[in-house]
């Protein structure tokens, strides 16, 4: 949804995203790909010294949805 002076408005991208996606769950075609975001985001977080993997986890799962959504 573009705004008149050019900025998408991702606020109401994710909510229609995340929305259809807990109404339509795993035959939503972005649940699969924020899944598995999820999960690569958790190992990558159990592994690096830093991160922890909730917070691994937020990220890939954030970073997919915005792929998704980007597109």
């Amino acid at each position: 949804m573009n705004e008149p002076n050019g900025t998408q408005d991702w606020v109401e991208d994710v909510k229609a995203e995340v929305s259809g996606m807990a109404k339509e769950g795993m035959n939503h075609p972005s649940t699969k790909p924020v899944l598995t975001g999820a999960a690569v985001g958790a190992l990558a977080g159990a592994v690096l010294p830093v991160v922890s993997w909730p917070l691994g986890l937020l990220a890939g799962a954030g970073y997919m949805l915005y792929t998704r959504i980007k597109k």
